[in-house]
């Protein structure tokens, strides 16, 4: 038999038994709209999580009290160690460090903020340094950052996120105006961009002020210091830039040679390893559980055409005697599950779409959905269908014609 013969043959059989057909793909339909989903779901989140919310530069690193913390010892061991405090960042922030240019630091907490009437009770409150906006590439939409005259001499300036001033300031523009800050005035001088959500915490819901301020008036006596480091000469002089600082810290905290350093550091390939680990764990374990589905729609194929088999046994006998060859009959009954299983693959792929698509319009999360996803879905659900159909089909090819023919 011909391919278009094959084809045609296949069709009819599945059209015969329409309903039936359709029950026999529900499992691969809910594998494959399970896994596009899924994996649509997690690239959008990689996509976003690299350009969103990842805002280090390559050669920027930050220096704090806990780094990244992978499991519970590592917290209890972070704990243990010193906060940094102000004067070490004065030490290198002196122009004693050869290998970066450029030393900022930060503190923050979540405060209530005040305007007249519009009251806003969680807002993250960040003490920085002046040259905190060159070294996280932060850019203005209105005003100005605060000076390095503004931060010696304690100045009462904030400079306030999107929906910071969205909530304070609906109708108004924010800049000159004076809002409290836990009771305490500060004149707005500046606004940030629309930055987006991230996961975790919300970019545009915060206020920076001077770190003098904030140390003056809302830091806690044992609350660790953020240091962000610049190498000097970009990535090519990151690892040179992390050395120095590190032989640094571990100088002036008198630690000894054998002992790990009281102190984390974050990049950004570190950040990213780590939310590559978070993501493909998460992967695995719904891949598995997608696997299920694919698994029991599988089964479930295969039984269906063993009994599909056992239905047209006299009819494979006819086929047979009139000259079909044992592969013509095994091509059909492989090709009838893999037209089944891409049919399968193809309504789950527009129901995980639909379904990534949901995620994104209702959660707010970056799902996107790919040419390589789609093909992917409908090329595994038509693999499914290929090892799922190999058995009918071999049973089907080598019926005895005699028997076969009797068969009522």
């Amino acid at each position: 038999m011909n391919p278009k013969e094959l084809l045609r043959v296949a069709l009819r059989a599945i059209r015969a038994h329409t309903l039936r057909s359709f029950l026999t793909l529900l499992g691969v339909i809910i594998g494959v709209a399970t896994i596009v989903a899924v994996v649509g779901v997690i690239s959008g989140l990689n996509t976003y999580v690299k350009d969103k919310i990842i805002v280090l530069a390559p050669d920027v690193y930050i220096v704090q009290k806990f780094g990244i913390i992978r499991s519970r010892k590592e917290f209890l061991d972070a704990l243990k160690r010193p906060p940094i405090t102000y004067q070490e960042y004065q030490r290198l922030s002196s122009g004693i460090l050869q290998n970066s240019s450029q030393v900022s630091a930060g503190a923050g907490n979540v405060m209530p903020v005040t305007f007249e009437d519009h009251h806003l009770d969680t807002v993250s409150i960040n003490g920085v340094t002046p040259n905190f906006p060159d070294l996280f590439r932060l850019d203005l939409e209105s005003g100005r950052f605060f000076s390095e005259n503004e931060s010696e001499a304690s100045k009462h300036v904030a400079v306030i996120g999107a929906d910071t001033r969205e909530e304070l300031f609906p109708h108004l523009d924010p800049i000159g105006r004076t809002i409290l800050i836990r009771g305490l005035p500060f004149t707005v001088i500046g606004l940030m961009p629309k930055q987006g959500k991230s996961i975790g915490f919300n970019q545009d819901g915060r206020v920076y002020i001077p770190l003098s301020v904030y140390r003056q008036d809302f830091m806690a006596a044992n609350e660790s210091l953020e240091l962000e480091i610049k190498a000097r000469g970009g990535v090519e002089g990151l690892d040179a830039s992390m050395d120095e600082v590190r032989a640094m810290f571990r100088a002036m905290r008198h630690t000894s040679f054998n002992s790990p350093d009281p102190f984390g550091i974050i990049t950004q390939e570190s950040l990213q390893q780590l939310w590559k680990t978070i993501s493909s764990a998460a992967f695995i374990l719904l891949m598995l559980i997608s696997s299920v589905s694919l698994g029991v729609g599988g089964i479930v194929i295969m039984n269906i055409m063993l009994v599909s088999v056992v239905e047209r046994t006299q009819e494979i006998g006819v086929r047979l005697a009139i000259g079909a060859r044992k592969r013509d009959i095994r091509r059909q009954f492989l090709l009838e599950a893999a037209l089944l299983s891409a049919a399968g693959g193809v309504i789950g792929v527009l129901i995980g779409s639909l379904g990534a698509w949901t995620v994104r319009v209702v959660a707010g999360f970056p799902a996107q959905i790919t040419v390589p996803i789609v093909l992917t879905g409908i090329a595994l659900a038509t693999l499914v269908g290929l090892a799922a159909g190999f058995l009918p089909a071999y049973r089907a090819s080598n019926l005895l014609v005699i028997d076969a023919i009797r068969a009522e």
